[in-house]
């Protein structure tokens, strides 16, 4: 058996094991977790395959295929051409210009590539081509296999009409619903009259959250399904949809399974995906604290049967809801790789990327049902280029100026296809990575979440962690007190970011201090001795004004070595760190607490960003001169901005709904703008008359672009 870790940027971690007994498979060394399954050299499968698929999970299937001594092919579009899923393969093809349609879903410029390079199998990750039969079809006419279930079970479970009637048919539990096409809205509302409120508009074809709305009355549906059919044309080439019964207040909880080509098909244990925003899930963790033996087997055994009744061989997941007196219900089966696979390969020990291949290379499944344990416990949180104070997540754009992955501490991994200058574009899915963590129990791994979270350093785009961190740290979340709705109900006016306590207030503006009063005498010194040699000795003593979330404090700052005595609100903070402010990451002890604080940013004028608990504060620092001659500077009369609409991220404009001189109501929609294949409503605040208008459809806009003026 090999295992291998990858240095520098690309360093990641796979399950490596030291031993044949298939209940140790998760084995964790002194540096990194390494979870692998045994390799057998002289099992042959294929010589090289083609990962119709870029970012992360091209990245993640490389790193097996190389573990077993396979060829990898790389295809990328023409901004993709640096990324680090083509450094990592053997060869890469370009297969087209940015836009999905043009490259990733190109399927007559990647059946080009197979031919080119010869690869003899297809790994198609997760989205995209990942379940598209018609891709499936033509890789088998041309003698090549696709690393995935048959086309049959493609189209039956790829089509959530279709796969309603046979999972009922195999006796699955499935959601009260309409069970044909909707063909227009006023079909759609009659239906979910006829259903009831609450329902679900949703995309036959495809997954992830794209092409699904909730309607609570007639013109929501109206609504949910003109945006619904244009995100599933968008996202799938494919606008049909179908209607279901809502149900409320649910746990998203999902089987993993298994089967290979012989009819034998096993159930990995259960995942637990309720944590979610705009229908996509934000934190996973498995095993589920909800489920008891008897509701983990029966869905278990429903999810097997049902991959049975499609003839499925591959690795596959059966999405369930289940309500609070753990009733479950038939959501979906999804026929490829999730994202979420790796908290799965945690407790069980399983490479379900290596599965995948045996499985296609027609080997049958090397384990019992008995076999399958759940080991430990794991947290997966899923860290997106996006703003969490808009939506819980509007898409950010650029380039990673500074990218460090918590990647030395113990049990921790990241599957990620992005490096330090990467750049993060409008044509592709937000996420940046995948972090995992592992431990014996769930309060270890998700302590080790927030020790990975803060140490996890992204620059240079907006991120999520500020979100991740608040929610692993909830105490209803800690509880196992979740649900879909979760987010919704514990932020019922959105996002703020970290809550400041009285003592954390004073330890992150006792830190502040500290790192200015720092920097101040760095300043002053050259290789170790004062700049100016005729200079008095430096200072040990600093008077400073800090200002925090609009409160202004007096702080006394005295130094020495390492340490910082700080006197602030009348009480004493021992501040130490080897303060190396070149570092992204400062550790620093406080009072004899450890923290992990992030240095943002700094400048000559006092003001610096700190990460502190996950969310980002500006400190401004002064010298007591300083902040008293501060107060005759002009303020900044901020923008007024009940009469303008700027678009809230970077994006396209599909739709634009009004003209200069038409009348609109608050609420009203103005214009429609895609961002990462989602459309979402810009509405007008107040009710008047359009002033001008900027944009028109096919326009792409920025973040703060402005879009419409009201008079």
């Amino acid at each position: 058996m090999a295992s291998y870790t990858v240095s520098g940027a690309l360093q990641r971690v796979l399950f490596g094991l030291q031993r044949v007994s298939f209940k140790s498979r998760c084995h964790v060394n002194t540096t990194v977790s390494q979870y692998s399954t045994v390799y057998d050299s002289n099992e042959k499968t294929f010589d090289k395959i083609l990962i119709a698929n870029r970012g992360e999970i091209a990245c993640r299937v490389m790193k097996t295929c190389k573990k077993m001594g396979i060829k990898t092919v790389a295809v990328h579009s023409d901004v993709d051409s640096s990324a680090v899923h083509v450094k990592m393969a053997d060869e890469a093809v370009c297969v087209g210009p940015a836009p999905t349609n043009k490259s990733y879903l190109n399927m007559d410029a990647i059946m080009k590539a197979i031919k080119q390079t010869g690869a003899q199998a297809v790994h198609p990750g997760y989205g995209f081509l990942s379940e598209n039969k018609e891709f499936a079809r033509r890789l088998a006419a041309e003698g090549v296999t696709f690393i995935g279930p048959d086309t049959h079970a493609i189209q039956a479970m790829g089509d959530k009409i279709e796969s309603k009637l046979i999972a009922k048919k195999a006796k699955v539990n499935t959601i009260p619903g309409f069970d044909g096409v909707v063909k227009d809205a006023e079909e759609a509302v009659r239906i979910a009259g006829e259903i009831g409120y609450p329902v679900m508009i949703k995309a036959s074809a495809g997954g992830g959250g794209k092409g699904m709305r909730i309607a609570w009355n007639d013109e929501e549906t109206r609504e949910g399904f003109r945006f619904s059919s244009q995100e599933a044309a968008s996202s799938f080439g494919d606008d049909r949809l179908l209607i279901e019964k809502f149900i409320d207040n649910p746990r998203h909880i999902e089987i993993q399974v298994l089967a290979d080509k012989h009819g034998n098909a096993l159930w990995l244990n259960e995942r637990e995906c309720s944590i979610q925003r705009r229908n996509q899930k934000v934190v996973e963790e498995a095993p589920s604290t909800f489920l008891d033996p008897e509701t983990r087997q029966a869905m278990g055994e429903q999810a097997v049967s049902l991959a049975k009744a499609v003839q499925y061989s591959s690795a596959g997941t059966v999405e369930f809801l289940v309500d609070s007196r753990k009733n479950f219900y038939f959501l979906e089966m999804n026929t490829r790789l999730q994202v979420e696979h790796p908290i799965t390969e945690c407790i069980t020990g399983l490479d379900l990327v290596q599965e995948m291949i045996r499985v296609a290379s027609g080997y049958t499944l090397r384990h019992k049902q008995a076999d399958i344990p759940i080991n430990g416990w794991a947290i997966e949180s899923r860290v997106y280029a996006e703003d969490p104070y808009k939506s819980f997540g509007l898409p950010s754009i650029g380039r990673l100026s500074q990218y460090q992955e918590p990647v030395n501490l113990l049990q921790v991994r990241v599957d990620s296809g992005i490096q330090e200058g990467s750049d993060i574009s409008i044509y592709y899915d937000p996420m940046i990575s995948k972090l995992v963590t592992y431990g014996s129990t769930r309060a270890e791994a998700l302590q080790r979440m927030v020790e990975a979270l803060d140490s996890y350093v992204i620059q240079g785009v907006t991120h999520n962690i500020p979100l991740l961190r608040e929610v692993i740290t909830h105490p209803r979340f800690i509880s196992g007190d979740i649900s879909t709705k979760f987010l919704q109900e514990v932020y019922p006016e959105g996002f703020k970011g970290h809550q400041l306590s009285d003592s954390e207030r004073r330890e992150l503006v006792a830190t502040a201090a500290s790192v200015f009063v720092v920097a101040q005498i760095r300043s002053q010194r050259f290789l170790g001795n004062l700049r100016v040699s005729s200079s008095q000795q430096e200072r040990r003593r600093w008077e400073l004004s800090v200002e925090l979330e609009k409160g202004v404090h007096a702080v006394t700052v005295s130094h020495s070595g390492s340490a910082c005595t700080v006197d602030l609100d009348g009480k004493r903070m021992d501040v130490s760190s080897e303060w190396n402010l070149a570092s992204a990451l400062l550790p620093v002890t406080i009072n004899g607490t450890q923290r992990t604080v992030q240095c943002l940013s700094r400048n000559a004028a006092g003001e610096i960003e700190l990460q502190y608990f996950g969310t980002s504060y500006k400190v401004r620092v002064l010298s007591k001169l300083a902040a008293v001659l501060s107060k005759h500077m002009p303020e900044k009369v901020p923008e007024d901005t009940s009469s303008i609409l700027r678009s809230p991220m970077p994006g396209s404009v599909v739709a634009v709904s009004v003209m200069p001189g038409d009348t609109v109501a608050e609420g009203q929609e103005i214009c429609v703008i895609e961002a990462m294949k989602m459309q979402n409503s810009m509405t007008a605040s107040k009710t008047a008359k359009v002033k001008s208008v900027h944009c028109k459809a096919g326009d792409t806009v920025g973040e703060g672009d402005l879009l419409v003026e009201l008079e």
